[in-house]
């Protein structure tokens, strides 16, 4: 057996909707399976989906207090009043300023921008900054990607006379700001046909309204931010990903241009991995070490000289960023493991003076990763008494409604169900610490603290063809609630295995079930190689994919995860020294067998623990179960082996069956050569075994051992006297069976034992342990049966 990394949770779908998709849109089995786990059980959502890019996009004055905002715009505009964008420090901040800026500046309004610090002013709005803003005259503030949990603040705009409009798309709390207009796709009530879009939908949709048509040359920004923002990708989220990427692979933008180059992404082949993996990390970057400026500069760069001179910037600081990552990932780690450890804390609240708060939401991603807790990051500041941190979380535990039982203690905190930042007193940490970790134990079982992989289809090898992988693209941008599709291949042979890599890390299969195969490659998955039989049957699952080599193209897989559910055999007959192949087997579960006393003196301590001498007369071995045996050297009978197998359900057996000496020999004595033997000593009368033995070993290609072994046969049977290796032939002896002599029959068993067992073929060998462990299966179910 090989247990699997994760919980496989596999969406099951309805046959029959499946087959109507199937007939309807003319698609194959995969994508109708994809389509149904999504959700779109019927033809015209389907269709929808499939063919996103001629559906329409909403009219953006269903959103409530749109009118309003739009008629405020406009006469700021016309009356040349001084607009401020108040944004964000991330990707979705960014872009959503971006979009805003460049659509205020083509329609002629004096505008400007304006991002917080994250270290010297945390999340959203803040009085100082519009304090700041008052005074330098601006009459007109929009909040993009932020403001919705900012109260006070717009009460402080409402009581300074500056009007004040908020486009944003986190939760909203209970009080809402006093503002001239919002506009959010949640809110109660709200007529807006689509709920989920990223910051910088709202403000693209502001964009849309404010220009009377949609601003298609936008898109390529508001992709940026949408993809980013790991907002679901349905409805119109998809479709400003999907236009998005299109405006991308042509966009001329030189800020665009000069990322690309840093990135070193091609941009014909512009994907939503290009902007998850490639883009939204620099632009965040700038954001989460010092000031956001440089990333809006560079989207808004007309020239490009200065947008590569930014690029390059943006660049060094995702670099310091990556390693800063790494080096604060390794404390956090070490944090939760001295002071914090997973077995008593169902989520992780860890913090410390100097973490830089801009990546604590990294580091809190990567401790999800690694224990499988919700867990919250802090930095402290001890000159300002206060923690400034980021959450994320797992299934079954929603971020933001738990931080909501926590206001009181809360005074600046945001984000949804699955991530959030927040700002709290110092000394209220450990408090915060208590209460949701109480939380967590009221609505968290220890099945929740299993990693879940969930899989979109169950499939055969036959089923994977390089026209439904084709087809698998009409299902792209993947995204959140539009997940690349992961697939369960189930209990297939493999043609091969083998570690691959410079460091041999990764792992190259190749499943053939003889009708049908499938390549396989597992990044990083190089390590289950020692635990893998060739021989066994892999359930696998991963995302498909094409393989192109010299213009040939062929269906294949790259692993995330595989498992065993059967037992499995380990041919290590031969494979000596054994430390090369014993290190490989986990300790915990590791149980040696020997049959021969002499065998242990050849083993060091460490290993004499963790070994069994087995004679036969042991009763109750059911300490083997679920473990992994070594069957280290040569039982002494079928009986014993048999005795020690059955009944048992080990995960792994190891077959090594050292012995010193074979009990073969160069030839195998017949009857004939008894015979032969015989009529040799009757003409001799008497032989020297001493003198001559081995002169008549050599003259019939025997080994002495041979000669010697049908000599102690013959006196056992009595044809012959041996005195001191003189043997002397008797006379009228009884006819008797050769088997009537021990030293004959226990070589014979000691014969066919080794052909069983040391030169059988690996087949013979699983299917002789095989019905010892299938024969214990099958009496468990009859008594079951009889329970």
């Amino acid at each position: 057996m090989l247990k699997s990394k994760t919980r496989w949770i596999v969406n099951e779908t309805d046959s029959e909707i499946i087959n109507g998709l199937i007939q309807q849109l003319n698609i194959t089995p995969l994508v109708a399976k994809l389509l149904v786990n999504r959700g779109l059980t019927n033809t015209e959502s389907a269709r929808s989906f499939l063919f996103n890019s001629e559906e329409p996009f909403h009219d953006p004055f269903l959103f409530d207090d749109m009118g309003q905002a739009v008629d405020r715009i406009h006469s700021a505009i016309a009356n040349k009043e001084k607009i401020l964008i108040f944004g964000d420090y991330d990707a979705d901040g960014v872009s959503s300023t971006s979009v805003l800026m460049i659509t205020l500046k083509q329609m002629g309004a004096d505008v400007d921008y304006y991002i917080p610090n994250r270290f010297t002013e945390g999340y959203g709005p803040n009085i100082p900054a519009f304090e700041q803003a008052v005074n330098k005259g601006f009459r007109l503030i929009i909040t993009v990607d932020t403001g919705i949990s900012a109260v006070k603040e717009a009460e402080f705009l409402q009581n300074a006379g500056v009007d004040y409009i908020i486009t944003d798309h986190h939760e909203p709390g209970a009080e809402l700001p006093a503002a001239l207009a919002i506009i959010h796709p949640k809110l109660p009530g709200s007529n807006y046909p689509f709920k989920d879009l990223a910051g910088v939908g709202v403000a693209f949709k502001l964009a849309h309204a404010l220009k009377g048509e949609l601003p298609e040359e936008l898109l390529d920004i508001a992709s940026i931010g949408t993809i980013a923002d790991l907002v679901p990708l349905f409805g119109e989220n998809r479709l400003i990903a999907a236009k998005g990427i299109q405006k991308l692979r042509q966009t001329n933008r030189p800020g665009f241009l000069a990322m690309f180059k840093k990135a070193n992404i091609k941009q014909s082949e512009i994907n939503e991995e290009s902007i998850g993996f490639g883009l939204a990390p620099r632009i965040n970057a700038a954001g989460r070490l010092d000031s956001a400026y440089p990333a809006v500069e560079l989207l808004l760069s007309d020239d490009s000289g200065e947008a590569e001179s930014l690029a390059a910037e943006i660049d060094a600081m995702n670099k310091e960023r990556q390693k800063i990552v790494s080096e604060t990932v390794e404390q956090a780690v070490r944090e939760v493991e001295e002071y914090y450890p997973p077995e008593s804390n169902g989520i992780l609240v860890i913090g410390k003076e100097g973490w830089n708060p801009g990546i604590v939401g990294i580091v809190a991603s990567k401790l999800v990763d690694k224990f499988y807790r919700p867990a919250i990051v802090l930095s402290f500041d001890q000159e300002k008494g206060i923690a400034k941190g980021s959450a994320r979380s797992i299934e079954g535990f929603d971020l933001f409604a738990n931080l909501s039982k926590c206001r009181d203690i809360l005074p600046h905190f945001g984000g949804h169900p699955m991530a959030a930042g927040m700002t709290l007193a110092l000394g209220d940490v450990e408090e915060l610490r208590t209460r949701l970790n109480k939380l967590a134990g009221e609505q968290l079982s220890e099945e929740d603290f299993t990693p879940i992989t969930k899989l979109d289809s169950r499939i055969t090898l036959e089923e994977i063809t390089l026209p439904a992988i084709e087809e698998l693209q009409m299902l792209a941008p993947f995204g959140m609630g539009n997940p690349k599709p992961r697939i369960l291949i189930e209990s297939v042979p493999m043609n091969s295995i083998k570690k691959i890599g410079a460091d041999q890390s990764h792992l190259k299969i190749i499943l053939d079930n003889g009708s049908a195969a499938l390549d396989g490659v597992g990044f990083g998955l190089g390590v289950h190689y020692d635990h893998i039989s060739p021989y066994s049957r892999v359930s696998v699952i991963g995302e498909l994919s094409i393989n192109e080599w010299n213009n040939v193209r062929k269906p294949q897989i790259f692993l995330a995860d595989l498992s065993v559910s059967e037992w499995q055999l380990f041919d290590c007959r031969g494979v000596r020294p054994a430390s090369k192949w014993l290190s490989h087997i986990p300790e915990s579960t590791l149980h040696v067998i020997v049959f021969n006393e002499n065998t242990l003196d050849s083993f060091n301590e460490d290993l004499k623990n963790k070994t069994v001498l087995f004679d036969g007369s042991h009763d109750n071995m059911e300490f083997l179960d679920g473990k992994n045996i070594v069957l280290f050297d040569m039982p002494k009978s079928s009986a014993v082996l048999e005795k020690l197998l059955k009944g048992r359900r080990p995960e792994r057996i190891y077959a090594h069956f050292h012995q010193e000496q074979s009990h073969f020999f160069s030839t195998r004595p017949t009857r004939e050569h008894f015979k032969w033997y015989y009529a040799f000593l009757s003409k001799r009368g008497t032989f020297d075994l001493k003198t001559h033995g081995d002169q008549l070993a050599k003259y019939r290609g025997w080994t002495k051992a041979t000669v010697e072994f049908m000599s102690q046969v013959f006196f056992e049977l009595e044809f012959v006297r041996i005195d001191n290796g003189l043997i002397t032939l008797n006379k009228n002896v009884n006819k008797r069976e050769l088997s009537d002599s021990d030293t004959y029959r226990q070589k014979q068993e000691q014969f066919e034992l080794e052909q069983e067992l040391l030169y059988s073929s690996y087949r013979e060998l699983y299917d002789k342990f095989n019905q010892l462990i299938e024969e214990t299966a099958v009496l468990e179910e009859d008594h079951k049966q009889w329970i």
